[in-house]
């Protein structure tokens, strides 16, 4: 490093707001994202706390659930990621980062609307590698609405089929193969807290799921099965430039401290650390916050 030269901290790394304006039609494809979203995260270094573990993650083809992937692997997990047909692309791509780990990757496609599917996801995942040890509920859907009128019957069902419907389906395939020691880790967000008056909908299924896991966690203590969420702020990640038109989100994250949106590889060590015996053996049934400095309700 040449004189006077310092070493950049991992915030001063990542884009800044505003964002490159941009627009996808839903489900909305990283590859197609500018910047891409970070999610590799070069700083952080295995550590085998997950070695020989299996886990299952739905949405993990891109965003939040495809950083979480391959940080799994890093820790020495199998895993095998559930996403929608139209995210393919995002999935092989995950897949092979995955596999640049040392560890095998099962893609299954579907919809966690589907009870029937949830329950063949988790069956595929044991038949492909013999057990399930983790499981994370991460798919969601939202779409921003002004006013609760524009909220049709068809986005309404939608909303809550994929964002707890799908949770309730998956942990309940799951609990048939998850032993001692085992592991559920939700993905809440921060609008299930304090709201968000063009998330109706969104929001309202993001405070069941908080108290979802909080209920589920006191239900499987005396199995030894923790159960605990992960509530982020604003995200870098396809669900919000299919969600957004161009102009908002070129926005996305520049009202929170650090004034930028976050990256899926500075949430994903968050869900290590709830799958990992080693680090959350004594934690179960809590929500963590990762807000970008936000340290109260607005």
């Amino acid at each position: 490093m040449a004189k006077g030269q310092t070493a950049k901290t991992q915030q001063e790394k990542q884009p800044k707001a505003p964002m490159p304006a941009q627009h996808q039609p839903k489900p909305g494809i990283e590859a197609e994202m500018e910047p891409k979203p970070k999610f590799l995260a070069l700083n952080y270094k295995g550590s085998g706390k997950l070695e020989d573990k299996v886990a299952l993650i739905t949405g993990g083809d891109s965003g939040i659930g495809r950083s979480v992937a391959v940080l799994y692997a890093r820790e020495g997990a199998d895993v095998a990621i559930v996403y929608l047909k139209e995210e393919e692309i995002d999935a092989q791509e995950t897949a092979k980062h995955v596999e640049n780990e040392g560890k095998k990757c099962l893609l299954i496609s579907g919809d966690v609307k589907d009870s029937e599917f949830c329950r063949d996801a988790v069956e595929k995942t044991v038949k492909k590698f013999g057990k399930l040890d983790i499981l994370v509920n991460n798919a969601a859907y939202q779409q921003h609405q002004e006013i609760i009128t524009d909220i049709d019957d068809e986005q309404f069902e939608k909303t809550f089929r994929t964002n707890i419907f799908g949770y309730f389906y998956m942990a309940k395939a799951a609990l048939k193969h998850l032993k001692k020691g085992g592991a559920i880790v939700n993905t809440g967000s921060i609008t299930g807290l304090e709201g968000n008056k063009e998330l109706l909908d969104y929001s309202a299924t993001k405070g069941a799921i908080h108290a979802f896991t909080k209920s589920l966690a006191q239900q499987l203590v005396e199995k030894q099965i923790r159960v605990n969420c992960v509530s982020p702020g604003p995200i870098w990640t396809p669900l919000n430039v299919a969600d957004k038109e161009a102009e908002e989100v070129a926005k996305h994250g520049a009202d929170t401290p650090m004034k930028r949106p976050g990256q899926p590889e500075e949430v994903a060590p968050a869900y290590v650390f709830f799958a990992s015996d080693a680090d959350s053996s004594y934690i179960s049934g809590e929500i963590l916050t990762l807000l970008g400095g936000e340290t109260r309700a607005a």
